[in-house]
């Protein structure tokens, strides 16, 4: 398969340049550019999010950027669906597929499909939980074993967080994990992608993240999340989990002076930037990991 013919898949940790190569890439190739980013689907926030800016979306197409009130809830699920579609829509106009950001689960769903497990109820969930606490992680398993044979050989006796979702599945639903596993609604061959890491060293990661963060107090953050407050965002709302809301809150209330607020910022971001990198190292073992020095050099050869 050609190249060109393929669906790009370019993540990376936060700050590590990821938009302008999706841009660079877009103008080498004739593609167009969805969002693969959980936080930057939302409109009323832009620039805590990093979400690129009109300047930058005036030549390329960008899709599934800014669409959706703070308001709302958005799953990994929903954004498959949504993205799914957009791959149809520019390949049928013989333009390549980029698709950029930092969301980890929205690349796995896109190339692993999900598994469309009926919901279990939060009580539920929390009375297995309790169960665990309980028994200890050893017990558990026994009993999860004895529940779910399947699960032997399947799933790491020390996996907590796993263990307690093969059981509440197993109880709720009266379905193995392993078979719900196996009815995974995959789109997509691995060949279809061509997937890139941008990997970049840490020392100048934190750098660029400081830089960042004065950067976002000087385009007017503060007014930002002084808008989003008066939305009054339900404290469920995913929204509430981005960066910089809390901490620039606690500045307005006069908690947090101005330097405080900037540290906690860069720290939050920073511990957010390793996680992704944590999770690019146990999900993304097959992805092309370039060195951000080196993404010019590989543009040329595409």
């Amino acid at each position: 398969m050609d190249r060109k013919s393929k669906i790009f898949l370019i993540s990376g940790p936060t700050a590590s340049g990821k938009s302008s190569f999706g841009i660079k890439l877009a103008k080498k190739i004739n593609g167009e550019i969805i969002n693969a980013d959980s936080m930057q689907v939302y409109k009323d926030i832009q620039i805590l999010t990093a979400r690129p800016r009109k300047n930058d979306q005036k030549n390329i197409k960008h899709h599934l950027y800014g669409f959706l009130s703070v308001k709302k809830n958005f799953s990994a699920g929903q954004w498959l669906t949504l993205a799914k579609k957009k791959i149809k829509e520019i390949q049928r106009k013989k333009k390549v597929p980029i698709l950029v950001g930092g969301t980890g689960l929205y690349f796995k769903a896109i190339t692993d499909g999900l598994v469309r497990i009926p919901k279990i109820s939060l009580r539920s969930r929390n009375r297995i939980r309790d169960l665990q606490k309980r028994l200890g992680q050893n017990k558990f398993y026994q009993k999860l074993a004895k529940l779910d044979p399947l699960v032997k050989n399947k799933i790491n006796p020390n996996d907590i967080q796993r263990s307690i979702r093969a059981y509440e599945v197993k109880k709720y639903s009266k379905i193995s994990l392993i078979k719900w596993f196996k009815k995974t609604d995959k789109k997509f061959e691995d060949s279809d992608f061509l997937k890139i890491y941008i990997d970049f060293p840490r020392s100048d990661l934190i750098e660029r993240i400081n830089k960042r963060v004065d950067e976002m107090f000087k385009s007017g953050v503060i007014n930002e999340v002084k808008r989003f407050l008066k939305l009054n965002v339900k404290k469920d709302k995913s929204s509430n989990k981005i960066i910089g809301i809390n901490e620039v809150d606690k500045f307005l209330t006069g908690e947090y002076d101005l330097k405080t607020t900037k540290e906690l910022i860069s720290i939050k971001t920073r511990q957010y930037a390793k996680r992704q990198s944590t999770w690019a190292r146990g999900q993304m073992s097959s992805w092309q990991r370039i060195e951000y020095k080196d993404l010019l050099t590989f543009l040329k050869k595409i």
